[in-house]
């Protein structure tokens, strides 16, 4: 069978073409597509745990099984976005998505944000740093996967009002304010709430709810971020920011969970907030969705 395979940023770079039309056999995953370009450039493989891969503007998991025609996008480890277009949701629902070619202008952010009902309202905003692993940063240049990224962004604002706390359901004001993003990274949220916004800042820290996804046998055996080697049956995850060595506790709405040891990074574009081991994964029942909703609990750290 014949997918489409495309490549954005550095990852044009390594791999030395933007897209191609790659020839598969029949039931092939993501695995298989991640190895052959490994094995035409091994620093692929350095990057692994950082690297997002989706299929049809999907975020998808290395076992994602792929069919004739699938488009599969290898988006690399980076933030932000241009294009003179915006995207308005529902004025009603007060969620905004857009990709900018302009300075967001945060003071503009906040005085649309704020409403005489509210009791806070908060800005998160990236700044760019002035240097990577010690080289100075001269100027960025950004590639946006522009047409996936509207379509994360979108899902991401429904999802983020589903997931407020029952008890501030009614006095929450959330509203995804400015995106922007290279296909799905560098989320600027607005939050507003009545009531709770201490407790709701405390709680954050411990729990989380957002996506979790996986990485299997395709990287086993590879150090990890904390020096570790890859074990896919252990119970690990990769995080975005918790210690090495926190436990925590990953749950499905269906009461499925399973408690695993931080022992890693990954970039978890997407609304993501952890990687986790296949055997973890497979605990969880999540092997044949490769990316599914949870809740994230820590346990100690």
């Amino acid at each position: 069978m014949q997918v489409r395979v495309l490549f954005f940023g550095m990852l044009k770079d390594l791999a030395g073409r933007d897209g191609e039309v790659l020839q598969l056999p029949e039931h092939a995953t993501l695995s298989d597509v991640f190895m052959h370009y490994e094995e035409m450039n091994p620093r692929l493989g350095e990057l692994a745990a950082s690297i997002a891969i989706s299929v049809n503007q999907e975020f998808a998991g290395p076992d994602s099984s792929l069919r004739e025609g699938d488009e599969v996008a290898f988006l690399p480890p980076v933030s932000g976005g241009s294009t003179d277009r915006q995207i308005e949701m529902p004025a009603q629902s007060r969620r905004y998505a857009s990709i900018i070619r302009e300075k967001i202008d945060t003071q503009a952010v906040l005085t649309r944000l704020k409403q005489p009902a509210d009791g806070a309202a908060v800005v998160f905003e990236g700044i760019v740093r002035d240097n990577t692993r010690g080289r100075r940063t001269l100027y960025l240049n950004y590639e946006a996967y522009e047409e996936m990224a509207l379509k994360q962004m979108q899902g991401l604002a429904a999802e983020a009002v589903t997931n407020v706390h029952a008890e501030e359901r009614r006095a929450a004001l959330l509203r995804i304010v400015v995106w922007s993003a290279v296909a799905a990274t560098c989320l600027a949220i607005g939050c507003a709430t009545e009531a709770g916004a201490r407790r709701g800042a405390v709680r954050a820290r411990r729990v989380q709810e957002g996506r979790a996804s996986y990485y299997g046998r395709g990287f086993a055996g590879r150090k990890t971020a904390s020096g570790e080697r890859f074990d896919p049956s252990a119970m690990t995850a990769a995080s975005p920011a918790l210690p090495f060595g926190t436990r925590v506790r990953v749950s499905r709405g269906d009461g499925r969970s399973v408690t695993v040891r931080i022992n890693d990074r990954c970039g978890c574009p997407g609304g993501r907030i952890v990687d986790l081991s296949e055997g973890a994964a497979r605990k969880l029942g999540m092997i044949k969705e490769g990316v599914v909703t949870v809740r994230l609990e820590v346990l100690d750290r």
